[in-house]
């Protein structure tokens, strides 16, 4: 399932906590997908608590607690990690990351606290909601079969890596629109891991964002550039990346579209993605300004220029995922419409 579905069935089960109906959710999916960052989202959303807790790294009694003699009888000290609602607050999310890396015998001491909400005296408060994620045995990692009866205890989820759910992300994150353009370009390297080579460094949502903060880093150093984008994607990935950098001394004036000026589309269909994403950058910038409605309004006139109509279409969908219903009031956004509509198919 994309990323946009999962945030939204995520959000909701969270929510659902307050009126009884929460299912814990199981997120499986490959290393460096953005299992973990979703979660964080939502939980980003509801300005609540994250407990991320890593069963791998954990023994038995980390999770039941340490028993201690009371008198004539023995009770169990509740580990500090688990949600409290005078420490951490009465809502938040719970977080069995890397579950299927836990050991069998950690895999059994979670039973009780995913189904019933509770280990022993401990229960987990009402408005917590339980989350895990986990990879694959066919990702190369260090997995165990799930057992049935924790697989049992979860409502199940494929993240399914999505090109413009990952672009509506990085817009919203600052992501370098130069990464952004070329995975627009190249869209089957968002995510290129063969687990029958296990590779140290491949393309993946998260390794692109590494890629972005070495373009921060080097962009002046073209010594050692490549090779920071190489030891970010890959070797084949981080050549492709830099060529396509070092050829956007040849992309237009960005200015001078935004003046209305009559700018020519360039020819070569790498330039073209590199074109819209930086005008896509130029938006967002200008949403908030005074003029944030004329700029939009060159950027549309723009779009209709494109020989390949469908880019004009990828532009401005680019441009409402970051910018909202705002872009619906632009004047030029009517005739930008009708121009398309045989070939739009608009993603709201």
């Amino acid at each position: 399932m994309r990323p946009a579905y999962l945030f939204s069935i995520l959000d909701r089960e969270f929510q659902s906590t307050e009126q009884g109906h929460h299912t814990p959710v199981m997120l499986w999916g490959p290393p460096g997908v953005g299992k973990s960052q979703i979660v964080a989202e939502v939980a980003g959303r509801h300005d609540v608590p994250v407990i991320d807790v890593r069963l791998s790294q954990m023994e038995p009694s980390d999770l039941r607690g340490i028993p201690f003699r009371s008198g004539e009888l023995v009770e169990w000290a509740v580990p500090a990690m688990l949600p409290d609602a005078g420490r951490h607050g009465p809502r938040g999310i719970l977080f069995l990351d890397e579950i299927t890396s836990a050991a069998p015998t950690v895999s059994a001491a979670a039973y009780q606290l995913i189904l019933d909400r509770r280990l022993g005296a401990y229960e987990v408060p009402a408005g917590w909601a339980i989350f895990a994620a986990g990879n694959r045995q066919g990702d190369r990692g260090v997995t165990y079969t799930m057992p049935a009866p924790l697989a049992n205890r979860f409502s199940h989820f494929e993240f399914e890596v999505n090109l413009d759910d990952w672009v509506a992300w990085a817009y919203a994150n600052g992501i370098d629109e130069r990464v952004i353009a070329f995975l627009r370009f190249r869209p089957e390297l968002l995510f290129d891991f063969d687990p029958a080579h296990n590779p140290v460094a491949f393309p993946s949502p998260r390794s692109w964002e590494f890629a972005h903060r070495a373009l921060q880093k080097f962009g002046e150093r073209p010594d050692v550039l490549v090779g920071s984008l190489q030891a970010c994607v890959g070797p084949a990935a981080g050549i492709e990346l830099h060529a396509f950098v070092e050829n956007l001394d040849n992309l237009p004036d960005l200015d001078a579209i935004l003046r209305g000026d009559e700018v020519p589309v360039p020819e070569p269909i790498d330039l073209q993605y590199a074109v819209a994403s930086s005008l896509v950058g130029r938006a967002i910038r200008a949403r908030e300004t005074a003029d944030g409605n004329a700029v939009m309004g060159c950027i549309l006139d723009y779009a209709r220029r494109f020989p390949q109509r469908e880019m004009g279409v990828m532009l401005v969908s680019d441009m409402h995922r970051a910018v909202g219903e705002d872009l619906f009031a632009v004047p030029q956004f009517s005739d930008w419409a009708n121009q398309v509509a045989d070939v739009m198919l608009y993603d709201g």
